[in-house]
């Protein structure tokens, strides 16, 4: 699929974001550990997300959209053996299945899951967690793992700050023979999500928010019975914050968790960006010039990998010489070669940094979506271009955001999507 964006278009009026991609996952993943049916409200459809319930109703879930964004979710009926081996290699989302599946039903039989490509991966501290609780774990030579545990016991595991990882290893835990301690643990908001609904449920989880969790096993979690709300995504606040700010619009971002912001605010801020954060909406002032900034990209509640790309595009309108630093991943850096093509004055230094020189005026060509994010940063570059911009390999954009184009279409801008 690709996008045809006419840029120069002023955004305008207010947008509510959904539920965290982020958040969705493991929070489904978890139902495989839970009796009884739940509903989630606040789900974005995401492409990544039906290719996840795809592979729980291969497994015999029930699975069923009952509102246009709740979600119906029961898998009291199971069989891993219903597992599609091609879908799990097909997507990261995946790998949140290895501890509720060890923890449910003792042995199982998975391919290393897939990803997208912005950097390698590993799965070691998964692997290394879960072999801590008491996992037998071999691989063959075609990247297949076998897993077996008769029965998980606590113990004390290092996560390395890890999002999924810390989450495989806690849904591993919640029903594990005595007490677990993850040192290190991730602290983000949909980790943090993850582990009150398992409290929910009946799950000891104590020291939430924090780098420390101690988890107690119990014998049984059961589904609460009130439906429950996805954490709204701060990447998806970002974006927005980072649209009105490149096409200097006026524009208030509904159903925000302040206290999620902090570091995402405290950039805006430097590069100059107005705005005015309430207990529910963050508004983007019109304004005329912004400034170079340094920017590092930490774990939370440092600033986020996920937004380095979009405040990458924001330096180039911006005055001075940025300096980005990503030290999470090799590969992030990808979408600057496709900026450069747009008229970006940007070099990158090494895989992790990169210098960018504004303000430059951009124009509309041919360019590519690499990855999730990049594909977003690209959408939004569209949006400021001089001329006609095109992305090529644009649905990668839907695999995180739920109709950006058309919501931001709805906001003033000049989208069209054809199927190649």
């Amino acid at each position: 699929m690709k996008m045809l964006i006419k840029g120069g278009e002023r955004l305008e009026g207010c947008v509510s974001v959904l539920g965290a991609k982020n958040a969705i996952a493991p929070l489904i993943a978890a139902m495989l550990l839970v009796k009884g049916r739940m509903c989630f409200e606040n789900v974005p459809r995401l492409t990544d997300l039906e290719h996840l319930l795809d592979i729980l109703r291969g497994m015999g879930a029930s699975v069923e959209w009952v509102g246009e964004h709740t979600l119906s979710v029961e898998t009291n009926h199971v069989d891993p053996m219903g597992l599609d081996s091609k879908q799990m290699k097909r997507m990261r989302f995946s790998i949140l299945l290895l501890g509720p599946m060890l923890a449910r039903f003792q042995r199982i039989q998975v391919p290393e899951p897939g990803g997208c490509t912005i950097g390698n991966r590993p799965i070691d501290t998964h692997l290394e967690g879960l072999g801590a609780l008491g996992a037998s774990i071999e691989r063959d030579d075609k990247g297949t793992m076998f897993m077996e545990a008769d029965r998980l016991k606590g113990a004390s595991v290092l996560a390395t700050f890890s999002v999924t990882a810390t989450e495989n290893i806690v849904m591993a835990a919640v029903m594990a023979e005595g007490s677990t301690m993850i040192r290190l643990a991730a602290a983000e908001p949909h980790v943090q999500d993850l582990c009150h609904f398992l409290v929910a449920c009946g799950a000891k989880i104590k020291g939430i928010g924090t780098h420390d969790l101690v988890i107690v096993g119990v014998q049984r979690l059961e589904a609460p019975k009130k439906p429950w709300h996805v954490v709204s995504d701060m990447l998806e606040v970002g974006t927005f914050a980072v649209a009105a700010a490149l096409t200097k619009s006026e524009l208030t971002i509904n159903g925000v968790v302040p206290e999620h912001l902090y570091a995402t605010c405290d950039a805006l801020k430097r590069a100059g960006v107005r705005y005015e954060l309430g207990p529910t909406s963050l508004t983007i002032q019109r304004h005329a010039r912004y400034e170079a900034f340094k920017l590092q990209t930490m774990i939370y509640p440092g600033f986020p990998t996920d937004l380095q790309a979009l405040f990458g595009l924001l330096a180039t309108q911006a005055h001075g010489t940025s300096c980005i630093h990503d030290p999470l991943f090799e590969a992030r850096m990808g979408y600057v070669s496709e900026l450069v093509k747009m008229g970006a004055n940007a070099v990158v230094a090494d895989p992790h940094r990169v210098f960018i020189t504004g303000p430059t005026s951009l124009r509309g060509t041919e360019i590519r979506s690499l990855d999730l994010r990049a594909g977003a940063t690209m959408v939004l570059a569209g949006l400021i271009a001089e001329g006609e911009t095109v992305i090529h390999d644009a649905e990668m954009v839907y695999r995180g955001y739920e109709r950006l184009d058309a919501r931001l279409v709805a906001l003033g801008a000049s989208i069209t999507c054809l199927h190649e």
